[in-house]
């Protein structure tokens, strides 16, 4: 029984039904567990995140978890990306020199901190497991990307980035705001830049969704 109490709990949030169903059948349903949909965009995933925070059983461990782009050269389509930081790339304000962030701003900030250790720990077991993964700057946007002079400028922005998605940072805000850590894991589906249906791989993706999740379950 007192194993039991002191088993940490972790709330997995995806955005949409099919990542929650490949993030289940991954975990196989173990009680340690929880997953909700918190929407589509950062507002839905903040307010989602938020409420079942306030509402539901104390967590250990919040993750936002589910498909992506990458970006071409840092993460590969199939691949899994762990990120290092989590960014609201289009947080800001536009001026005549370019974009500037929230930071640049002096307003707060558009990028939540991730415990690094937990990430290389979570990024290690992925690769041991045989999973093709790395760690990286997780971008999120209100729009995503839909052509290649868009993935350059935030490219050249955001050095580094690997990844982006819509929802990383909502999640992230809500967690960090009742002071409970929180990791981003994104299966990536297509490259970043021209938006072409025919290129996704959306079932490879969340096969290797299912497949970090039963990572999960031994790592965490």
């Amino acid at each position: 029984m007192e194993a039991a109490q002191n088993e940490k709990r972790v709330l997995i949030v995806t955005s949409v039904e099919p990542e929650r169903v490949a993030v289940l059948r991954g975990l196989r349903d173990d009680s340690r567990f929880t997953v909700r949909i918190g929407g589509v965009g950062p507002i839905a995933a903040a307010a989602s995140t938020a409420r079942i925070l306030a509402t539901e059983e104390p967590f250990d461990l919040v993750i936002c978890a589910g498909i992506s782009g990458g970006f071409v050269d840092q993460a590969e389509v199939g691949s899994l990306v762990v990120a290092s930081e989590i960014v609201c790339a289009d947080l800001g304000a536009e001026t005549a020199e370019g974009f500037s962030s929230l930071d640049e701003l002096g307003f707060g900030s558009a990028s939540v901190p991730v415990d690094q250790e937990l990430v290389a720990h979570v990024t290690d077991a992925l690769q041991r497991a045989g999973l093709s993964a790395r760690k990286g700057p997780v971008l999120t946007l209100s729009t995503v990307t839909g052509t290649a002079a868009t993935a350059l400028v935030l490219s050249k922005r955001m050095p580094g980035a690997a990844a982006e998605a819509m929802e990383g940072y909502g999640v992230a805000v809500a967690a960090q705001d009742v002071g409970v850590p929180v990791l981003e894991i994104r299966a990536v589906s297509n490259a970043i830049g021209p938006r072409d249906k025919s290129a996704w791989r959306i079932k490879d993706a969340l096969a290797a969704l299912e497949a970090a999740s039963s990572v999960l379950r031994e790592v965490l």
